[in-house]
């Protein structure tokens, strides 16, 4: 019986990988400044240098919006948590090293943009977007019990990553602001060039320890939350962007795991002892679980916003847009 590799062994073996995967991804991604996705002109001072303090109606994004870009910033916001986390995975050496700065440093753009373009349209409460961050902060990010390990990090980042980047795009959509649009898409395909580099990362280790990563793609999926659970209104909030398919089950199945484990040839793989078997069984059942609760969600849904639909009717308002 083959011995699981240790953490040591696992960051040594892949360190090669990440390199290749480093000099791919510095040739790709496209370096862009954040000041030239905000339009400044939008821009004035607030009460503490004479100017007028933030009041609902200066917001031109719906509800929606407000709730999808406030989530997705103070996600993008606890940098610092993922930062420690990685580094604490991985290694702070060699190109694990360089890969944990070039990332933290391209995501620390994201909330750059996202934060001016929201003060500077005035399209949220400022005041409780700071008090929201200090929480959040302070919070930071935990991994739940059981997890751990560079392989537990990479399978859980590949998720995120993508996961991350579909919320970005569908917020893009309810913003109905060019402007917005244009950022939120910028900051989309730097996440989609993450995702991909966790992913083959996670690919090669595939072939090195299988039984492992099976096991690591088992716990992660079967458990997985996005990392903003535990900030300011995350379950409401939540509740809302999944009513109008900014993040919902079915993106979350079809868009994310589905895709991911199709390349990583999760059900294809013959190099699994009777261990890594039972995972890959065990995770097959609950994607079986998981299409059914999809299918029972949409039904609930539809009804829902049915319901929504004939309350606007009869008051002579339109209802939100809703996304596929």
């Amino acid at each position: 019986m083959a011995r699981d590799l240790t953490e040591l062994e696992l960051l040594t073996e892949l360190e090669p990988v990440v390199a290749d995967n480093l000099d791919r991804h510095l040739g790709v991604a496209k370096n862009w400044n954040p000041h030239d996705y905000v339009p400044w002109s939008d821009g004035r001072n607030f009460a503490a240098l004479g100017g007028t303090d933030w009041e609902l109606g200066q917001s031109r994004l719906s509800e929606v919006a407000r709730v999808a870009m406030i989530t997705n910033l103070l996600t993008e916001d606890n940098l610092p948590s993922y930062h420690r986390t990685i580094a604490d995975n991985f290694t702070m050496d060699g190109a694990w090293g360089t890969w944990v700065g070039r990332w933290t440093a391209e995501e620390n753009r994201h909330a750059i943009a996202m934060r001016d373009y929201l003060l500077v349209t005035r399209a949220v409460d400022p005041v409780k977007l700071e008090r929201d961050r200090m929480t959040h902060l302070e919070l930071g990010v935990a991994a739940p019990d059981g997890y751990g390990g560079a392989l537990d990090q990479v399978v859980y980042v590949t998720i995120q990553e993508l996961a991350t980047r579909v919320s970005h795009r569908q917020t893009a959509r309810v913003c109905e602001d060019p402007v917005a649009d244009r950022m939120l898409k910028r900051i989309a395909a730097d996440e989609n060039l993450h995702m991909i580099f966790y992913r083959n990362i996670t690919s090669a280790a595939f072939d090195m320890a299988p039984d492992q990563v099976m096991e690591s793609i088992h716990k992660i999926t079967t458990n997985f939350v996005m990392p903003g659970e535990g900030k300011p209104d995350f379950r409401r909030n939540g509740v809302l962007m999944v009513k109008h398919g900014i993040y919902d089950l079915r993106q979350h199945l079809d868009e994310v795991l589905r895709p991911i484990f199709k390349i990583w040839r999760v059900f294809e793989r013959d190099d699994l002892t009777a261990r890594g078997e039972r995972a890959r069984e065990e995770l097959g059942a609950y994607l079986d679980q998981l299409e059914k609760s999809v299918i029972r969600f949409e039904e609930s849904r539809a009804r829902a916003l049915e319901r929504e639909r004939a309350r606007a009717a009869r008051r002579g308002e339109a209802p939100a847009a809703v996304g596929a």
